[in-house]
C-alpha cells in the first residue's frame, strides 16, 4: 500500500465515522456539575430549613437568638458546597460511590471545623449541641444523597445518558482493550467515538473501531466528532515533548486528555505517586496473595463457618430430607477441587444432580460442542434435579462448603474451587488462582456467577488475589447477600 493509498483509507474511515457519530451522538455529560452542585445544595438546605422550623428549632433559636443559628447553619452549608467543589465533587471526572461519600463526609468535616474557628475567631458563642445535632442531620441526607445520585447516575450511563464522547488513542491493540473495558464498564459514562493511531493505514482496529485518522491530528479531530476527551494509551507519541505539546493544543478544544497506564486490575491501596525529576514515578506495593493466608483471616473464616453453620443448620437439614425424598440418593456430594497451591480436597456440597452426573458428562460435553473448554457451566443441564434446581437457584448447595472452611481447604471469600481437569487446561495466569484458599463466594459470584466468560472468572479472581484486604473481603460478602437473593447466573 503506497502513501496515497494510506492517507486514502485514512480520509474515507474520517468520513464514514463522523457521518455514523452525527447519527448516533449521544447527551453529553456537560450538565452533570450543574445538576450535582443543585442536588448538594438541595441535600444541605432542605433539611436545614426543616429542622430550624420544627419546634426543637424554634427552641435553639429562642435560646441563642435568631442569628446565631441561622448564621451558623449558613455558613456550614456555604463551607460544606466550597470544600466539595474544591475536592472535584462538581467536575466532570467519573466518581466511584466510594469516592462520592468520602468526598460529602470529608467536605463536612472541613466545614464543621472552619466554621468553629470562624466563630471563634469573631469570639461569638457557637451554640455547640445545637450545631452538632444540625451538623448531624445534614451529614446523614448528605450521605444518603450522594449514594442514591451516584446510583442514578451510573444507571443512566447505562442506558447512555450523560455520557461523554471519547477518542482512544495509541496502537490497535491497546485501544481495543480499552474500548471493552469501557463497553463492559458502562457506568464509568464514556462512549468510544473511534481510534486515532500512530499511522492509521487501516479503516477498523482488529475489534471494529473505527480508525478516524493519526494521532497528530487528534485536535480537529476531536472538533469534528464533538469529543469531549481524549484517551491516549501507550504507543501514543514516541517521547514525552509530543505528549506535552498535545494536551496544549487539547486544552485550546476544552478538551480532557486521559492517559491511560498499562496498570490493569491493580488496587489504588498498592499504588503510589512520587514527582521525582520531572518524573512520575509510580510505585506498587507486592501483590497480597501471602497475606489473604495470614493467621487473622484464618481465625475469621473459622469464627464466620460455626456462626453460618449454626445459623443455617435447620435450613441445611430441610435441603438435606428434600433431596432424600425426591430420589432416595445421598444428600451430600462430595467431589475433588483444586486448593491452596495445588492440594487437593473433598469441597461439600448438597447435591443437585443425578446420582451419577460424571458418567453423563462427557457425552452431553461433546453433544453441545464444549469437551475443549476450561470451564462448563449449562444453563439447562439436563442431569439438574428439580430440588437441585431450586438449591441451585439461591446457592443453598453451597452450604456445606462451610465445613470446608472449619477444616482450613476453603476460606469464607476467595476465588472459584477448581476442577482437577480444569487445573490441567490452566496458562501460567489462571494458575495464579492457586495462591489462595478457594472459596464459598467471591468476586466470581457477586459479579455474575455462570453467566461470566472464562477470562472474566481469571480476571476477577486474579484481582482478588492480588489485591487482597479485610476490607475487600467485608464488601464481598456485603455484595454475596444481594447477588443470591438476585439469583442472577445461577445455574
Amino acid at each position: 500500500m503506497g502513501k496515497g493509498d494510506v492517507h486514502s483509507v485514512g480520509m474515507s474511515a474520517h468520513a464514514a465515522g463522523q457521518r455514523d457519530v452525527e447519527q448516533t451522538q449521544r447527551p453529553s455529560s456537560q450538565p452533570w456539575p450543574a445538576i450535582s452542585l443543585a442536588s448538594d445544595i438541595a441535600a444541605l438546605a432542605l433539611p436545614g430549613a426543616v429542622v430550624l422550623a420544627s419546634p426543637v428549632g424554634q427552641e435553639w433559636v429562642i435560646a441563642n437568638g435568631v442569628v446565631t443559628i441561622v448564621g451558623a447553619a449558613t455558613v456550614l452549608m456555604v463551607l460544606w458546597i466550597a470544600a466539595l467543589h474544591l475536592l472535584g465533587a462538581h467536575g466532570t471526572k467519573i466518581r466511584t460511590t466510594t469516592t462520592a461519600l468520602s468526598h460529602a463526609s470529608a467536605a463536612g468535616l472541613i466545614s464543621l471545623g472552619l466554621t468553629s474557628i470562624g466563630f471563634l475567631m469573631l469570639d461569638q458563642r457557637l451554640p455547640r449541641n445545637s450545631t452538632l445535632t444540625l451538623f448531624a442531620i445534614m451529614m446523614a441526607t448528605m450521605l444518603a444523597q450522594s449514594w442514591l445520585l451516584n446510583r442514578l447516575v451510573s444507571s443512566a450511563r447505562r442506558r447512555g445518558i450523560f455520557t461523554t464522547p471519547v477518542l482512544l488513542a495509541g496502537n490497535n491493540n491497546r485501544v481495543d482493550e480499552i474500548a471493552r473495558v469501557l463497553q463492559r464498564e458502562r457506568w464509568l459514562g464514556y462512549t468510544v467515538v473511534g481510534a486515532v493511531v500512530p499511522e492509521p493505514d487501516i479503516a477498523f482496529t482488529p475489534s471494529g473501531l473505527p480508525v478516524l485518522g493519526a494521532v497528530a491530528e487528534t485536535p480537529s479531530l476531536v472538533a469534528d466528532y464533538r469529543a469531549s476527551a481524549v484517551m491516549f494509551t501507550e504507543g501514543s507519541f514516541a517521547d514525552s515533548g509530543s505528549f506535552r505539546r498535545m494536551t496544549w493544543a487539547l486544552q485550546d478544544h476544552n478538551v480532557d486528555a486521559i492517559l491511560v497506564s498499562g496498570l490493569t486490575d491493580i488496587s489504588t491501596s498498592r499504588i503510589s505517586v512520587q514527582l521525582s525529576a520531572g518524573l512520575h514515578l509510580v510505585h506498587i506495593r507486592r501483590p497480597q496473595a501471602a497475606r489473604a493466608s495470614y493467621k487473622l483471616k484464618r481465625l475469621l473464616d473459622v469464627i464466620a463457618a460455626v456462626f453460618f453453620l449454626i445459623l443455617f443448620s435447620p435450613t441445611m437439614a430441610a435441603v438435606a430430607l428434600a433431596i432424600k425424598l425426591e430420589d432416595g440418593g445421598p444428600a451430600i456430594f462430595r467431589q475433588q477441587r483444586i486448593g491452596l497451591r495445588g492440594a487437593q480436597f473433598g469441597c461439600l456440597k448438597f447435591r443437585s444432580m443425578v446420582v451419577d452426573p460424571e458418567s453423563r458428562m462427557t457425552a452431553i460435553m461433546n453433544q453441545k460442542g464444549t469437551a475443549n473448554r476450561i470451564l462448563f457451566k449449562m444453563a439447562d443441564d439436563p442431569r439438574i434435579t428439580k430440588v437441585g434446581r431450586f438449591i441451585r437457584r439461591y446457592s443453598l448447595d453451597e452450604l456445606p462448603q462451610f465445613w470446608n472452611v472449619l477444616e482450613g481447604d476453603m476460606s469464607i471469600v476467595g476465588p472459584r474451587p477448581a476442577l482437577p481437569g480444569e487445573v490441567v487446561m490452566y496458562d501460567s495466569d489462571a494458575r495464579g488462582r492457586l495462591r489462595v484458599r478457594p472459596g464459598v463466594t467471591g468476586l466470581w459470584q457477586v459479579s455474575g456467577r455462570s453467566n461470566l466468560s472464562w477470562d472474566e472468572t481469571v480476571r476477577l479472581d486474579l484481582y482478588y488475589v492480588d489485591n487482597w484486604s479485610m476490607w475487600l473481603d467485608l464488601s464481598i460478602l456485603a455484595r454475596t447477600a444481594k447477588a443470591v437473593l438476585s439469583s442472577s447466573g445461577a445455574y
